[in-house]
């Protein structure tokens, strides 16, 4: 199960004590900062998270699936995630 943003909200709201309006707000505003950032290009880089990054894909030729010819796909900025050691770590304790 993925966690969701209200996932998210709930558990602001309980660790917290904020309301939940509050956790909401909070949460909505933290997301938005993110976009922002990540929408103008720039790098977002959260301490013993991870790293996003936006990456430039230069064009390329392709092949549309359903009707296999081939064609010219457009540059465009994507976005990949690298998680910290310290998150790296943390996903692999159990093992």
């Amino acid at each position: 199960m993925a966690l969701t943003k209200t996932n998210i909200v709930d558990q602001v709201q309980e660790r917290i004590g904020y309301s939940r309006k509050r956790s909401s707000d909070l949460v909505e505003n933290l997301i938005e900062i993110i976009k922002d950032t990540i929408g103008k290009g720039e790098d977002v880089l959260v301490s013993g998270f991870g790293k996003f990054c936006v990456k430039e894909k230069g064009a390329r030729k392709g092949r549309n699936p359903a009707t296999g010819n081939d064609m010219m796909l457009d540059q465009r900025k994507v976005v990949t995630f690298k998680c910290s050691s310290v998150l790296r770590d943390r996903i692999n304790e159990d093992n």
